[in-house]
């Protein structure tokens, strides 16, 4: 089988096993970013910048999400990432493994292949891949949270294929009798001279304008589970880096049954390192 080979290990997070268990371990211990509420979890959102930013609140939506109200694990874990602007043709891997500091985690190839079949998909290979955050850095959590567990991950562009390939991944899903897992990966607000966005000013006032406004715009899309919402949003005021992952993951979390949703933390690299360019995150779960 061949193997995508990480690219972010050891730098973005632990390349070492002992290093990355224990650190997922001291994530998981932190009682900061909690889910209170019962039902069965279906799909999350998490972040994707170094962990020391935002690996525990990333960590929260993954342990919440394996906690999931029945018994029993999924077949698949689904994630939806990359950065993707609109228009571009959408992303897939739907064959072979990646590759963690914990193990490998196989992908889930018969679902991998119906979902190609119906949607006009650039393929990546291991072999052949465009090196990308988004994604990877979930995949320890994967790995822990859901040992044995295959994985899936795609990457929608910002526009109405994101919900069209969402709703196809429940679907033959279905038809497969397989039991999956979303998770939507993209960061929120990247403000600063680096990013060229910067309407608030600089300092703290423009991270509690972050923080308290345009952040907390996007977030309320996201827990109001609008789809087009999110990427309307995000296409116009610049608060989500991957707006066709959020939308698609909370398109396939309605599909599969979920009708609530339960914003775990928010949190921002300026809390780390207060400054002119800064990153905002959220972590959000949707449930039955």
């Amino acid at each position: 089988m061949n193997v995508r080979k990480p690219v972010f290990a050891g730098s973005w997070y632990p390349g070492n096993p002992d290093a990355c268990k224990k650190q997922i371990e001291a994530f998981a211990a932190q009682t900061r970013f909690r889910s209170r509420r019962e039902g069965e979890k279906k799909a999350g959102i998490v972040p994707h910048a170094g962990w020391p930013f935002s690996g525990e609140l990333a960590c929260s939506v993954f342990d919440s999400l394996s906690k999931n109200g029945h018994p029993g694990k999924p077949d698949v874990i689904v994630i939806f990432g990359m950065h993707m602007p609109p228009g571009v043709p959408p992303v897939i891997m739907k064959q072979g493994a990646w590759e963690t500091p914990l193990g490998t985690v196989d992908v889930a190839q018969h679902l991998g292949e119906k979902i190609a079949a119906a949607h006009r998909f650039q393929v990546e290979t291991s072999d052949a891949f465009a090196p990308d955050n988004t994604i990877e850095l979930q995949m320890p959590f994967v790995k822990y949270f859901f040992d044995g567990a295959k994985v899936l991950t795609i990457g929608p562009p910002a526009g109405i294929a994101a919900m069209e390939i969402a709703e196809t991944v429940v679907q033959e899903a279905d038809m497969l009798g397989l039991d999956i897992k979303i998770v939507g990966s993209t960061d929120m607000t990247h403000y600063g001279a680096n990013f060229g966005f910067t309407p608030a000013g600089s300092g703290r006032s423009a991270y509690e304008w972050v923080r308290d406004k345009n952040d907390r715009q996007m977030i309320e899309k996201m827990l109001a589970m609008d789809p087009e919402g999110v990427i309307e949003e995000a296409l116009v005021n610049h608060n989500a880096c991957c707006p066709g992952a959020a939308a698609g993951a909370i398109a396939a979390a309605k599909a599969l049954g979920a009708n609530n949703a339960d914003l775990l933390g928010y949190s921002s690299s300026y809390e780390k390192n207060p400054g002119e360019t800064f990153v905002g995150y959220a972590g959000i779960v949707y449930a039955a």
